[in-house]
């Protein structure tokens, strides 16, 4: 039978998500009452300013007191898209304190906060749920939490920023530079007017510091998580990769190590072989790609932002924790019983693509090995071209530390005959 009484449920932020939060509510309020058990009731908006248009949103639900919203006695959910630190994290906190349980998309937050968020919200017997903070529509947080569960996950490798990604998969399928890519993003709405936070990577290591955290079941934070953005990534990096039979992607890697007694956490771009599933990878989609003991090798693949997109997600999450409710127990909470700490980037092991630009003359590579042998860095492979005096040297590694390839770019950089260490490109996925 089904509960008359609705549950009602508390919306912070109207923006291209919350908007589209508030019109699924709206127009499929049947179907989610038939879902969830229950009628759910949008009791009230909180939007930073009144007065703007708002098409299919009620407008007699907007307020612009978000504390008072959040602090009513009848609230049984909030739904927090707003994004940022404060007062996203002080609301969340009051509704806890309330017995509301909690709906967010803000993966900055719980990047940083993540583990005293769970903890008042487990002190408080509530849930919070979060599955649209990362990758938007695609069902990645809830498989890693309980779907996998009873195995152990090594790795999870993926493309979680749809802006980054569709820049570098136009430099790569149309030969335009950096530049051009961004301003097309930013034309069709894929990149904001500061793109800050997308091109230098802050998007993704936050995503990479939930996801770490959930699939190694430790605490890890974005300041845990080595970040390179796109913004150095060439025309002449995208074809050296082609000339490789790869592809370049701004890649989230977390890694739990060999023998278990740490993780490592980065983002950074990095050349992958066409031949592995994330190549394929284009335009503006997500793609995360996990490697479990027993299950062994998942991907998961979809859209990755946009208001409907990350509405779904949220929904989703909505009609979890108000089964909860309903059940009168929270969900799953956060599971950090393995403490596992951070690995320094400087002591991860990849292979290097280093472009290096050369005098044109006998002896240059046998004294640019020499350095590469020096610091225990071993190579591949090679390969040079000659122009008017000058040379490319493209030199790739086998398998070493950062701060092994690290000291060896600082002795070349002092080598009379190299000119110019032109790029550094790390080289996974294989």
């Amino acid at each position: 039978m089904m509960r008359t009484r609705p549950l009602k449920v508390a919306l912070l932020g109207c923006g291209v998500v919350g908007s589209e939060v508030a019109r699924i509510m709206t127009t499929t309020a049947d179907d989610l009452a038939a879902r969830i058990g229950a009628p759910v009731e949008l009791a009230g908006i909180a939007v930073r300013r009144a007065g703007r248009v708002r098409p299919g949103v009620p407008e007699h639900l907007i307020t612009t007191d978000a504390e008072a919203l959040v602090n009513r006695g009848d609230i049984d959910v909030v739904v927090e898209v707003v994004g940022g630190i404060e007062p996203s994290k002080s609301l969340i906190l009051s509704a806890f304190k309330r017995g509301a349980s909690v709906v967010s998309a803000n993966k900055a937050l719980l990047a940083k906060d993540g583990t005293e968020l769970h903890a008042a919200a487990a002190e408080a017997g509530v849930d919070l749920y979060y599955e649209a903070a990362v990758a938007g529509a695609i069902p990645l947080l809830r498989p890693l939490r309980e779907s996998l569960a009873g195995d152990k996950v090594n790795r999870v490798l993926g493309i979680v920023n749809g802006t980054t990604n569709f820049i570098l998969d136009k430099m790569d399928t149309t030969g335009a530079g950096y530049s051009e890519a961004l301003e097309e993003a930013t034309a069709l709405g894929y990149a904001e007017a500061d793109p800050t936070a997308d091109v230098e990577g802050f998007d993704a290591a936050a995503k990479a510091a939930i996801l770490a955290g959930i699939a190694f079941h430790t605490k890890v934070t974005a300041a845990d998580v080595y970040r390179e953005g796109i913004t150095e990534v060439t025309a002449a990096d995208i074809a050296s990769a082609k000339e490789m039979g790869c592809v370049v992607k701004l890649l989230a890697i977390c890694e739990r190590a060999a023998h278990g007694e740490s993780v490592t956490a980065r983002v950074h771009p990095a050349m992958i072989p066409l031949s592995h599933p994330l190549a394929s990878v284009r335009e503006a989609y997500n793609a995360v790609f996990v490697e479990a003991e027993a299950a062994g090798r998942l991907m998961f693949y979809g859209p990755g932002a946009g208001g409907s997109p990350t509405a779904s997600a949220v929904l989703g999450d909505l009609v979890a924790v108000c089964r909860n409710k309903l059940a009168g127990a929270p969900g799953p909470g956060d599971s950090v019983y393995t403490r596992l700490p951070a690995k320094p980037m400087d002591e991860v092991v990849t292979r290097y693509h280093v472009s290096l630009d050369v005098d044109d003359r006998a002896g240059v590579l046998a004294q640019v090995a020499s350095v590469f042998a020096e610091h225990g860095v071993s190579i591949d492979t090679v390969r040079q071209q000659g122009r008017d005096g000058d040379a490319s040297l493209v030199v790739v590694t086998h398998r070493a530390t950062d701060a092994a390839l690290s000291a060896t770019v600082d002795k070349l950089r002092a080598l009379d005959s190299v000119r110019d260490v032109a790029s550094i490109m790390r080289v996974e996925g294989e």
